[in-house]
């Protein structure tokens, strides 16, 4: 799962600009820290590029049965 989200870092924490997801409640996460030298609109600008690559991978995604095997003949 992706989720971009926008976070201020203060006193050495991170505040997020939104909850997270209770799906994510004990789980380790991965996070990736993109500054810039105009705080919002770069990121911004990248957040809507991933989104929209993202959109465009779940419209020709699809879950496969759990039984599937591929079969090259």
């Amino acid at each position: 799962m992706l989720q971009i989200i926008k976070a201020t870092c203060t006193n050495g924490e991170l505040v997020l600009s939104e909850k997270l997801s209770s799906e994510l409640e004990g789980k380790t996460l991965q996070i990736m820290f993109i500054e810039t030298s105009e705080p919002n609109q770069a990121i911004d600008s990248q957040a809507l590029k991933i989104e929209q690559f993202l959109e465009r991978v779940n419209n020709y995604s699809f879950l496969l049965p759990a039984d599937y095997k591929f079969n090259r003949e």
